[in-house]
């Protein structure tokens, strides 16, 4: 139950970031949980490949080009799922920032609830 909370909460951010940033739209809620779905298969199978492969260049820039590999995630689900664009890159970085900032809010809510109980 627990996960279905998360990607359901990782849906509402999808949406609230899709309103306030001009380069990302997404078309409908569905659409929504279809990308938090797919957000979180790559970030369980392809985003530690793509860490391990690029682990040089991650120590090399102290761990920034992580934000980097976060964007290109996006990009992909960008073209895995119809209804889900974003403009570019940089949009993408933006995204992808402040997704884990609103991320990390709301499943805050999650962690307090389930200590009250």
């Amino acid at each position: 139950m627990n996960t279905v909370l998360k990607v359901l909460l990782t849906a509402l951010a999808v949406v609230l970031i899709a309103k306030v940033l001009p380069g990302v739209s997404v078309d409908s809620y569905l659409t929504a949980i279809l990308v938090a779905v797919v957000l979180a298969l790559l970030n369980l199978i392809v985003k530690p490949i793509l860490i391990v492969l690029t682990l040089p260049i991650t120590i090399l820039t102290l761990g920034l080009f992580l934000l980097i590999i976060n964007a290109l995630v996006i990009l992909f689900t960008d073209s895995l799922v119809g209804g889900f664009q974003v403009a570019n890159i940089w949009w993408a970085l933006l995204f992808s920032l402040l997704l884990s900032f609103l991320q990390s809010i709301l499943h805050s809510f999650l962690r307090e609830n389930r200590q009250e109980n």
